[in-house]
């Protein structure tokens, strides 16, 4: 599929900074890059928010040990579920990792269904200074088992101005915005003009977002979570929960896992876990197509069957 989805004249040219390769969920993206690299002599790099955990490897979709030991691969897996993974901290990895790839004269694949990620990599990343790390502890504490809707009351009576931009069901960039807050009296929505560089120029790369039509995302969707469930998904959780972790850190609200704890808490039953899953990811999906067309302008979009 490689060659046909990348224009291979591009691929070799000495100008070249990278090949970036997004899409929604199960679109196929994985399964290329690690071809590409293969083929090509390339590094595979992880652009997706959830495959950095080392806890998530069948949810999260992390490329086969094959896949792997087939050509490098980078930034998957090496993060544990207590870290609250953040697009900056991702950005720094990213750095050291096309680093290591120019040092090495390999072409770079930054793969993933993050578009957060890309637009950093592409636009540069709005430049917000550190929360001291007392304050995140003190602001954390204080949300811990907060529902979300309650963590949008809160930050809508203390910035109401980002609050109006983050939906009130994501916990995660809440309580960030409530750090930020607290730390700088300031509100998020006003730091995020300042930007950092961007570490690619998008005129030096070849970016492509891969669009399957509707009715097939969804039955690829479907097929892929009933093969997680085979996997070992379910086991995955298991070892997850007895981790007994935060769950609103970011490993724990990955797409299938809240179902499944809820079915190992008897909350459901397993079909109604996967069902949960399967409409989560399709969800999820329709997210990322909406971000790209939104904010990735840098990237040609192709069909894919």
């Amino acid at each position: 599929m490689g060659h046909k989805v990348l224009n291979a004249f591009k691929l070799k040219s000495p100008n070249l900074q990278a090949a970036l390769i997004a899409g929604p969920t199960a679109s196929g993206k994985t399964a290329l890059a690690a071809e590409l690299a293969e083929k090509l002599g390339a590094a595979a790099i992880n652009a997706d928010s959830m495959q950095v955990y080392a806890d998530l490897p069948v949810l999260s979709a992390q490329p086969t040990a094959a896949e792997q030991a087939a050509a490098p691969h980078m930034l998957f897996g090496h993060i544990g579920a207590e870290r609250n993974y953040s697009v900056g901290q991702w950005l720094f990895d990213a750095r050291a990792a096309f680093a290591a790839c120019v040092a090495e004269n390999r072409l770079p694949v930054f793969v993933g269904g993050t578009g957060l990620y890309f637009k950093a990599l592409l636009q540069g990343l709005s430049d917000i200074p550190a929360v001291p790390p007392e304050v995140r502890a003190r602001v954390r504490a204080d949300c811990e088992g907060v529902a979300p809707a309650d963590l949008h009351a809160r930050l809508s009576r203390v910035d109401p101005e980002t609050a109006a931009r983050l939906r009130p069901t994501d916990p995660q960039r809440l309580i960030r915005a409530l750090e930020i807050f607290e730390a700088f009296q300031t509100p998020l929505a006003r730091l995020q003009g300042a930007r950092q560089p961007p570490l690619l120029d998008a005129a030096r790369c070849q970016c492509v977002f891969l669009a399957p039509e509707r009715p097939v995302l969804n039955a690829r969707i479907d097929a892929r979570f009933d093969r997680m469930i085979a996997a070992g998904a379910v086991e995955e959780v298991i070892r997850l929960r007895a981790r007994g972790l935060d769950r609103a850190l970011p490993a724990l609200r990955a797409v299938g896992v809240p179902g499944l704890l809820d079915f190992l808490d008897g909350v459901c039953s397993l079909d109604e876990a996967v069902a949960r899953g399967k409409r989560d990811s399709r969800q999820y999906a329709k997210r990322q197509v909406t971000f790209a067309r939104t904010q990735l302008p840098e990237f040609e979009w192709v069909a894919v069957a």
